[in-house]
């Protein structure tokens, strides 16, 4: 069942809701669950438990048109950190905005606890939502957020082309994470989904 959320970023984060001993499927050795705090109340981060439980057949697909479905690099541009899912979640428990750079369609059908849409499309006009100031082709990025965009999986371009957009018009690289794995390591992995918001 996935649960409503609304879309903002993290206010805070518990690595103590569930201990690890608690459960059979864990996150890793010492954390159970992650628990983040939304304006609709926490949401819970854990794998599910069913031992039975398959991946999401849209996640499922091994074989893509490329272009655009094309494997991404490690390293999407010089300077942007590459993470995986501990990662996410240690960004998480820190405050960095989490940025589902998907389409709107992908990010309502489901997403990251607390991500907010910012799809590739628009990254270059909405910089002032995470620290920039001013407008397109002409961004002051002094006082840029940290930040985290991921968007399908390693097959997709998405969050490296908002990521490319952003260093296009300003935004230092320093203040950006990818999570490579995106949606399809997420489902992989069990790892709770919600619904996405407008």
């Amino acid at each position: 069942m996935k649960q409503l959320f609304a879309a903002v970023f993290i206010t805070s984060v518990s690595f103590s809701q569930v201990s690890a001993e608690e459960l059979d499927v864990r996150i890793n050795g010492e954390i159970g669950s992650v628990t983040v705090e939304t304006v609709d109340g926490p949401v819970e981060i854990m794998r599910n438990q069913d031992p039975d439980a398959t991946i999401d057949p849209k996640y499922a697909k091994t074989s893509r048109n490329c272009p655009p479905f094309c494997v991404q690099p490690i390293e999407v541009a010089p300077g942007v950190t590459t993470v995986g899912e501990i990662e996410v979640l240690e960004l998480a428990e820190k405050g960095i905005k989490l940025i589902d750079g998907r389409t709107l369609d992908w990010h309502l059908d489901g997403t990251i606890p607390s991500a907010i849409n910012m799809p590739y499309t628009e990254m270059a006009s909405r910089l002032d939502e995470i620290g920039c100031t001013g407008g397109a082709g002409n961004w002051d990025c002094t006082n840029a957020e940290e930040v985290l965009l991921f968007c399908n999986g390693p097959w997709c371009g998405q969050s490296p082309m908002a990521i490319k957009a952003m260093l296009r018009e300003g935004y230092p690289p320093e203040k950006i994470y990818y999570y490579r794995g995106g949606m399809q390591a997420w489902h992989s992995l069990g790892l709770t989904v919600v619904e996405g918001q407008m």
